[in-house]
């Protein structure tokens, strides 16, 4: 598996993430836990991000440092993914937010045929604890609004823990063109296009000091990127005439009755 990780100046937060994953790595579970390899996506830092990333490499989980002069954190989880080639492939936060036992529900998720595993805030059982402002909460309730027009049945889009089968990231990502923060929404759009089954898991959510979102700075951009996404997305080509995508490991007939709308995915009405 390779997971992700997108960074503008974490040299104080990202150390502290990169230990609590190889701990992870090493540790045994009631999931089999394939090899782990990071990669740290700098995205313009300006301290010493990509030498401390740098210096956790180890054969227990190998870090590897990437370099994206596209700013924003869309940009460069799409060059992370961009530079995966495992089965499976994700991206988390480089504050280590979402307790890391969500990579087993993923891994437990996976496995019985998820495309995409989501990390949701809103999920019953999640447990959050959050430090936020009235502003940025209220911000927050009507960004998710806006989101469910494009991502009906997802609670949380912005949680920053997601997995993908890796083909689908790939294909998916290549076609995102959103930069910023509201990249995730995209993604996820363009997952449920392609009748990909997304399932959303409950996480253990802290919020960690030191967040670079600014809802002054970043808050209209992100409505803004919204309604760009929105606009993309009509003029994608209809359902009908997209090819229905086929499931690694399957017989065609069988892959394409999955995908049938008969399943339903998170998504669909």
């Amino acid at each position: 598996m390779q997971l992700i990780i997108p960074a503008c100046n974490e040299e104080r937060r990202l150390p502290a993430t990169l230990r609590a994953l190889r701990a992870y790595a090493l540790s045994t579970g009631t999931v089999p836990r394939p090899p782990l390899e990071v990669l740290v996506v700098d995205n313009g830092s300006t301290d010493r991000t990509a030498e401390v990333a740098a210096s956790l490499d180890s054969p227990a989980m190998r870090v590897r440092v990437l370099h994206c002069a596209e700013p924003g954190k869309g940009a460069a989880v799409r060059a992370g993914i961009a530079a995966a080639t495992s089965d499976v492939v994700g991206f988390m936060d480089a504050d280590g937010a979402t307790d890391l036992a969500a990579f087993e529900a993923a891994a437990v998720r996976l496995a019985a045929g998820a495309d995409v595993v989501i990390g949701s805030r809103a999920a019953e059982g999640a447990e959050t604890e959050a430090r936020h402002t009235r502003l940025r909460s209220v911000g927050a309730g009507a960004y998710r609004r806006a989101a469910a027009v494009l991502v009906p049945g997802i609670a949380d889009t912005q949680c920053g823990f997601k997995i993908f089968r890796g083909d689908l990231a790939r294909d998916v990502f290549a076609a995102t063109e959103t930069a910023g923060f509201s990249f995730d929404v995209e993604v996820l759009a363009r997952c449920l296009d392609l009748r990909a089954r997304v399932e959303e898991i409950p996480v253990v959510w802290t919020d960690v000091p030191g967040s670079t979102f600014s809802p002054l700075r970043h808050g209209l951009r992100s409505f803004a990127d919204l309604l760009a996404i929105g606009w993309r997305l009509r003029r994608r080509p209809t359902v009908a005439t997209r090819p229905t995508p086929l499931r690694p490991g399957l017989p065609p007939e069988v892959s394409r009755e999955l995908a049938e709308p008969g399943l339903r995915l998170v998504g669909e009405r």
